[in-house]
């Protein structure tokens, strides 16, 4: 009865007052390009125009080009309008699909899908998720952000060691070798990065780049970036090799000093940082933990490779302490920054262990707990000790433990700088609530539907609007849902939703007496003669034992 009352009192507010689903769900009004037309070019930007304010959920709007790229730009809301940046299309003459996720300023998550054509219809690409990408470009990325990370490390401590603690006698072929691979491998990386950024935007794969494309990329903030990147390894390959040989001279050290301070902070403009709260102050600490880290362990790299194994005891003697100190200074600055990343990105401590990105930091940081101990010991042995041939034996295990343990760092770090941060993962979980949204298509017409809060009991509210298989809103003359829950004997039941305004659109109440996974049916007939049925399931959970 009181759903009944519930209907009745909905009807009467139709009729009586002004024409608006306002107070609904956001429903979609149009758009730009219109659903199902066809246009003489591809547009600049998509603008789709809701009955109500809304909130784009992060990475879930795409646009799909005709040949099944996605060409998705920036995504914005600015009230009922939600814009989206379009680049250019390879082919671009055929159907484009544009798919959102929003939340309506009812704080209900809506979700559906339209299309339209340039030049003429052509096949529709098929709808893909907007965050995946091909799985050579999913082993292409983080490989490049390693490569990136170990050249740095390659460049920094030997480098440090030539221009400050380098014995006399002792040859440095060795060293600035690997400053050369150093600066080979950083700079193969970041053409690398440039290159895997085009497929990891379309979810192409990683051998199908465009001319068009690439320049796209190139063109971008990211891009721009990169380039600057290049530029800096350029300029410090052109001025670090007299520093190396020990005879820089005065202004060569600070020039590279703030080389290097650029160089660096061009690692967070390409990744999570910027877009994150207290943006400075994340930049800064990513400058500062990279290059705590590529000192340090660069640093092990030269002392296990070379010194330990050609310097003569005596001459170990006075820079394995000058070393402890750089490595315990460069320690602390490592985990200091380290702190503040952790702070800001995972928003909340539940999200350390709730969401993926704060499970790989807990690997990282339980790794590199095991490292400092490691290194600890090793500082305790140089300061306790006498440095003697046979002395050594034990310090390059401990220093060959130390290099190992942070290579494993560095290949986390270079899947984490990838991941999503907790506080976004969290957000989107929280933004998608409790409810459920999808679209269903059949040959008479497309469904958008909702339903939430997808609980036990009666208070659940279903909502839904029916559009052609073009994406335009089509009239429907009767609508009836149905819930049966899968597994128990139970019958199903069926009810009548409400149309509203414009007739598009229809709501209804569901309940769910049980927990567990119930078949969805909905029946719409558009005529007096024609109607289709739609499927799908949705899981209503236990309710949650209270402790």
């Amino acid at each position: 009865m009181f759903r009944v009352l519930i209907l009745v009192l909905t009807g009467l507010a139709t009729v009586l007052l002004p024409a608006s689903p306002a107070d609904a769900h956001a429903a979609l009004l149009g758009a730009s390009p219109e659903p199902g037309s066809v246009v003489a070019a591809a547009p600049a930007e998509i603008v789709v125009r809701f009955s109500e304010a809304v909130t784009p959920v992060e990475g879930r709007t795409q646009v799909l080009a005709p040949d099944g790229k996605r060409i998705t730009g920036t995504v914005t809301a600015a009230g009922p309008l939600l814009r989206i940046q379009v680049r250019r299309a390879d082919r671009p003459l055929g159907t484009y699909v544009v798919s959102y996720r929003v939340i309506s300023a009812d704080s209900h998550p809506v979700g559906g899908a339209m299309t339209f054509s340039v030049g003429a219809p052509s096949a529709r690409p098929a709808e893909s998720d907007p965050t995946g990408v091909h799985p050579s470009v999913a082993v292409a990325v983080p490989a490049a952000k390693f490569l990136g990370y170990a050249g740095l490390t390659l460049i920094a401590g030997p480098a440090l060691f030539l221009a400050l603690l380098w014995p006399r006698r002792l040859s440095r072929r060795g060293p600035i070798a690997l400053v050369r691979a150093g600066l080979i491998g950083t700079a193969a990386a970041t053409l690398a990065a440039l290159w895997t950024q085009a497929p990891a935007s379309s979810g192409a794969p990683l051998w199908d780049v465009s001319v068009t494309e690439l320049a796209d990329v190139l063109a971008s903030p990211y891009g721009v970036a990169l380039l600057a990147r290049l530029a800096v390894l350029a300029t410090v390959a052109a001025l670090l090799p007299p520093v190396l040989h020990g005879h820089g001279g005065r202004w060569r050290g600070p020039a590279l000093l703030v080389l290097a301070a650029g160089g660096l902070t061009t690692w967070p403009l390409t990744g999570h940082a910027t877009e994150s709260p207290l943006a400075p102050a994340i930049i800064t600490a990513d400058v500062v933990h990279l290059a705590a880290m590529a000192g340090w362990l660069g640093g092990l790299v030269t002392l296990s490779v070379f010194l330990l194994r050609r310097a003569h005891p005596r001459v170990l003697g006075r820079i394995l302490p000058a070393w402890s100190r750089w490595a315990t200074l460069a320690v602390v600055w490592l985990a200091g920054a380290g702190v503040v990343q952790a702070v800001v990105q995972l928003g909340s401590v539940g999200a350390l262990w709730g969401t993926g990105y704060g499970r790989l930091l807990l690997g990282k940081v339980t790794i590199l707990a095991a490292v400092l101990a490691v290194a600890a010991a090793a500082r305790g042995f140089v300061l306790r000790s006498r440095v003697t041939t046979a002395g050594t034996a034990p310090l390059r295990r401990t220093v060959g433990i130390e290099v190992l343990g942070t290579v494993v760092v560095l290949g986390l770090s270079a899947v984490l700088v990838q991941t999503d941060p907790g506080r976004t993962e969290t957000a989107e979980r929280d933004s998608s609530g409790p409810g459920v949204s999808q679209t269903l298509t059949s040959e008479l017409f497309s469904l958008q539907y909702s339903v939430y809060p997808v609980e036990l009991g009666e208070n659940n509210t279903v909502h839904g609007f029916t559009y052609t298989p073009e994406g335009k809103p089509l009239a429907a003359e009767e609508w009836t849902v149905t819930t049966r829950l899968r597994g128990r004997d139970l019958e199903p039941f069926t009810q009548p939703m409400l149309p509203l305004h414009p007739r598009n659109d229809a709501m209804g109440a569901l309940t769910f007496p049980l927990p567990g996974t119930y078949d969805l049916t909905f029946t719409v007939r558009t005529t007096d003669i024609d109607q289709a049925t739609v499927r799908t399931t949705i899981t209503v959970p236990k309710v949650p034992e209270r402790p």
